[in-house]
């Protein structure tokens, strides 16, 4: 891809971002019925920026097959990033990772308390599917978004991946259960903001097969870089805390495989990524753009 190209996938980025981040703010705006401190929690972690990755995904696929950014693809992309948000509230809490910095500010936690932390995390979860139920004309569609979103962040999906997370701590390092724990904690989020725009755009069978691979491919990569990241970047750069996974022993493919090792499983994983595009033409030339940034990131 061209130097051009970069500089406008960045600002298109940047675009989606902040199409989310409006909705994010209109969706809490028109929250009036919730207690005031738990909702001044919920905007201060909701709001304080982020690159809205997975958000963007699902008006990028949407508008790459329906030609343009629907009410829908808005209304499943700010979920998605509700949902994100949730699990990072509660990642960081004392019982989790117990981390301090978060997106460059005081993790909710310490801004305010563990039990404030903790009720405006359940409420940006039940929120994201009082939005889908509400928010999406179409009842179907509303119904399989519901059902995509809840089953990629749920037991089977990004809780599993969290609860696997917290067991690796007390057992041998092995690569099975660091698999296990990418796809389920990282990727299947990825997945599944992949698979939403998807239905938004009225993909047809195969390509939400492909898409919901691709997302899964993204967010390996996405996690690998993560791990790799933690040990080579800074907290500034970050946004967050960064050696923790050293400090608190955790497995990552740097300490179990090396840096060099992952650096190899992340590039197969972007190349398994853009072969899952093959079928597209060059409307999902973001897309791929985006796989490569993803191993080629620096915060």
């Amino acid at each position: 891809m061209s130097k051009d190209f970069d500089v406008e996938f960045k600002k298109d980025l940047m675009r989606k971002a902040d199409i989310v981040t409006t909705a994010l703010g209109t969706i809490m705006q028109e929250q009036s019925e919730i207690q005031p401190l738990l909702s001044e929690a919920m905007k201060y972690t909701l709001l304080s920026g982020g690159k809205r990755i997975r958000g963007a995904i699902v008006l990028w696929i949407c508008q790459m097959l329906k030609g343009k950014i629907t009410h829908e693809a808005k209304t499943a992309a700010a979920a998605i990033e509700m949902v994100h948000t949730y699990s990072l509230v509660h990642d960081d809490l004392p019982a989790m990772d117990n981390d301090d910095l978060r997106r460059g500010k005081p993790t909710l936690h310490k801004k305010y308390d563990e039990a404030t932390a903790i009720l405006a995390g359940d409420g940006l979860l039940t929120l994201a599917f009082e939005m889908l139920a509400t928010e999406i004309p179409d009842s179907n569609l509303a119904i399989k978004l519901v059902g995509v979103l809840a089953t990629v962040a749920g037991p089977s999906g990004m809780v599993a991946g969290q609860m696997a997370d917290i067991l690796a701590e007390k057992q041998p390092a092995n690569i099975e259960s660091l698999e296990y724990i990418h796809q389920n904690k990282t990727a299947m989020m990825f997945s599944g903001a992949a698979t939403l725009g998807a239905l938004c755009g009225d993909a047809k069978r195969k390509q939400l097969h492909n898409l919901a691979n691709y997302g899964l491919k993204l967010g390996l990569c996405f996690q690998i870089a993560d791990d790799i990241l933690d040990v080579c970047s800074t907290s500034e750069e970050m946004g967050k805390t960064v050696g923790k996974d050293q400090a608190q022993d955790k497995t990552t493919y740097p300490s179990l495989l090396g840096l060099e090792k992952s650096k190899e499983i992340a590039e197969k994983l972007t190349n398994e990524a853009l072969d899952t595009l093959s079928s597209f033409d060059e409307k999902a030339d973001t897309l791929r753009y985006l796989a490569t940034e993803m191993l080629n990131r620096k915060n």
